[in-house]
């Protein structure tokens, strides 16, 4: 007669085991914090062969020892020994919502009505996309060249602007009104020009320049900056070749200055480069370094020769003065002598022995019965006699 099936085996008998534990039908390998509630331990003290709780299926397979993987599935809501990591079958178990089946596999919570939150988050990302790239803010000093699939379609002024999305259309967005500086050379380096007069100059120098048309600025030339700095170079050197030493160290800086500038405008126009010259400046002109101490000797002997020239020059200014005021009195006396000539003479025959005689120590008189010559001088060098009487004298005097 065949009876139930032995939850041990075929034949009905329980696997022998070298252990007592096993012999009493105690597992020993499972914990005991994973006994399931309601079931009794196999084999307690006192309780010798109790049965197992009819209510679990039974197990097929030989009880384990947990392993690692094992671990971490109970860990993330499965049993160890039960096969799987997802606490129950088809995932649905007690498991963490935001794992998958098949290890750490993020998964977003669903919405209440069930669906996916993916959809609604893509919607959002393109919507922030297609109002980020559609609505443009440009400030006072700035304007946008817009180009549709790389072509120009039209600028943007200061405000708020709308365009069609990327990739469709695209902004570049520059600063038009501000002052841009180009300084030559860039660092301390040397930068020598030759003088029309066959000399060697170290100059240094500033452009200040800014975008009037940026449509022409953004297409018409490759490299728009670098075109800006080589038409600076060419023109002041071209400018240098024009003058002499003399003229670019001293008082030709100013003109040097302007021929520069309308030299640059003039070749950008030709160039269409939308770009205007706002002014050239030179901060340094010296001789070569090698030869700065032999040109200050040079520059001192010509300031020198420079202060004599002006000095004679100056002297030339007060003889010619003078012989104009004399030459002017001369013509006033002429005109009143021709209205009364004998009495002119007269009057400048007396005016001119009293300008003679005064400086003369003697004096002739020609009269009869006086000494023909009087020691005028003499009695002037005589001390005169004091005409106080002295008291001591007077006292003595005295009966």
């Amino acid at each position: 007669m065949t009876g139930p099936k032995s939850p041990w085996g075929s034949d009905g008998e329980p696997p022998k085991s070298d252990t007592p534990a096993e012999q009493n039908g105690t597992d020993s390998t499972r914990p005991p914090e994973e006994t399931p509630a309601g079931e009794a331990p196999a084999d307690e003290p006192g309780q010798p062969g109790a049965p197992r709780n009819p209510w679990l299926p039974p197990s097929r397979e030989p009880r384990r020892p947990p392993s690692i993987e094992d671990i971490f599935r109970a860990r993330a809501g499965g049993k160890p020994g039960n096969g799987g990591g997802n606490g129950g079958k088809g995932g649905g178990g007690g498991g963490n919502p935001l794992w998958g089946p098949g290890g750490p596999t993020l998964r977003l919570p669903p919405r209440p009505d069930g669906k996916s939150w993916a959809p609604l988050g893509l919607a959002a990302l393109a919507l922030l996309w297609i109002g980020a790239s559609t609505v443009h803010r440009l400030a006072p000093q700035e304007q946008g060249v817009v180009t549709t699939f790389g072509s120009y379609s039209g600028t943007l002024h200061p405000g708020v602007s709308f365009t069609l999305p990327w990739p469709i259309q695209s902004v570049e967005t520059r600063d038009v009104t501000s002052i841009q500086r180009f300084t030559f050379p860039e660092g301390d380096s040397e930068r020598l020009m030759l003088t029309g007069d066959q000399n060697l100059v170290n100059l240094s120098y500033l452009v200040r320049w800014n975008i009037k048309d940026l449509k022409l600025y953004t297409f018409q030339l490759a490299e728009p900056d670098q075109t800006v700095r080589e038409v600076a170079e060419a023109s002041m050197r071209a400018a240098i070749a024009e003058v002499t030493l003399n003229d670019a160290m001293g008082t030709g800086r100013a003109m040097i200055e302007q021929n520069v500038r309308e030299r640059m405008q003039r070749v950008l126009d030709a160039y269409h480069s939308g770009v205007k010259i706002q002014g050239v400046e030179i901060t340094k002109i010296d001789p070569p370094a090698k030869v700065v101490d032999a040109f200050k000797e040079v520059l001192a002997a010509q300031q020198d020769a420079q202060s004599e020239v002006n000095r004679a020059q100056a002297w030339a200014q007060q003889k010619t003065a003078a012989a104009q005021a004399a030459a002017a009195a001369f013509d006033m006396v002429y005109g009143q002598y021709k209205l009364a000539p004998e009495v002119t003479k007269r009057r400048m025959y007396y005016e001119t022995m009293e300008r003679v005689l005064s400086q003369t120590d003697k004096v002739i008189v020609e009269a009869p019965g006086t000494v023909p010559y009087l020691p005028l001088p003499a009695l002037r060098q005589r001390p005169a006699p004091d005409a106080t009487p002295d008291p001591a004298s007077q006292k003595g005097s005295n009966p």
